[in-house]
């Protein structure tokens, strides 16, 4: 039979066991999200405009140094692939994933945009808007400015949707062979209902998941654009799980009222309305994967400035 000391040592032990067991539960609770996830936070380059593309070696160095270790290309900028994949490359930057616009890009020479993304390393190959058929381009002539993207979405009918969801679905199958999957960008116009279709949808995104092939197409949530629209992002996802697996991480201010027509007050993630100790969670269990920082103009700082307290915000946040 064991002596008193003997037991009170065991249950001493066994208690300093289970404190243990304890704290560590609560310090991964407790964990910065990227950190526990083991997730790269990214940033698309669209957030630099064309200044920061000029001298791209710069930008991309900048962007490095600020802590983020993946990029999204907004196109190629001009350059051909092996020239951003020789940038990519001198600022340490991985490319996952790619905005292919679908006139002149997913309409084009499929063998050649494979062989392009293959170089940059590019598996995620992105719509990031509809395809405008000619109808809708018309609807937008005499507009300037923005107002010719917004004439053009505000044109598109169901049917146009339903063309996009079978484009994609194309575009899909060419491209899976060479391990590339396409996906679709939205904004805050998908959120529209159809004309006719009353309050409650179906909505243009309503349209294109159901009508895409989950095997062949995915979609990347720019939550900033749905809390535009109005809609809450956790919610979305969750509803929706294992169709988003790309994130545009953008906030948005408390004084953005719910439109659908590309309009949003933009702000510094961490900085805006967006519950980001709830979002993030729900988009990783969602399915979400690949994050990517984005910041629409007008910028209240220097764009770099910008982002890096984007980054920082993020790289803390514990969720």
């Amino acid at each position: 039979m064991p002596s008193m000391p003997q037991l009170h040592r065991r249950g001493f032990l066994a208690a300093g066991a289970a404190a243990a067991g304890l704290s560590m539960a609560g310090e991964a609770a407790a964990a910065a999200f990227f950190a526990r996830t083991g997730l790269p936070i990214g940033v698309q380059l669209y957030t630099f405009g064309p200044e920061g593309m000029k001298d791209l070696d710069a930008t991309l160095a900048a962007v490095r140094a600020i802590g983020y270790r993946t990029v999204e290309i907004p196109g190629f900028m001009g350059r051909t692939a092996a020239e951003l994949k020789a940038a990519l490359d001198r600022a340490g930057l991985a490319c996952p994933s790619a905005h292919i616009q679908a006139r002149g890009g997913f309409d084009g020479d499929l063998a050649k945009l494979a062989d392009d993304l293959a170089t940059l390393g590019v598996t995620q190959a992105v719509m990031p808007s509809p395809y405008v058929p000619d109808h809708a381009r018309k609807a937008a002539e005499g507009a300037s400015g923005a107002d010719v993207y917004r004439r053009m979405m505000g044109a598109l009918t169901g049917d146009d949707w339903k063309m996009n969801a079978d484009f994609l679905n194309e575009k899909g199958a060419a491209l899976k062979a060479s391990g590339i999957t396409v996906g679709y960008h939205n904004h805050n116009f998908e959120f529209a209902p159809q004309e006719g279709a009353g309050q409650g949808g179906p909505t243009g995104l309503d349209i294109l998941l159901a009508r895409t092939d989950p095997a062949l197409v995915t979609f990347q949530a720019d939550v900033g654009w749905m809390a535009a629209a109005g809609v809450d992002p956790a919610a979305y996802l969750q509803k929706h799980k294992g169709r988003f697996t790309l994130m545009h991480v953008k906030d948005v201010k408390a004084s953005t009222r719910p439109n659908f027509d590309l309009r949003m007050e933009p702000t510094e993630v961490g900085s805006g309305r967006l519950d980001w100790k709830r979002l993030l969670p729900a988009a990783h269990a969602a399915g979400v994967r690949g994050f990517f920082v984005e910041q629409e103009p007008p910028f209240e700082r220097p764009r770099l400035e910008a982002a890096r307290i984007s980054h920082d915000f993020l790289g803390g946040l514990q969720a």
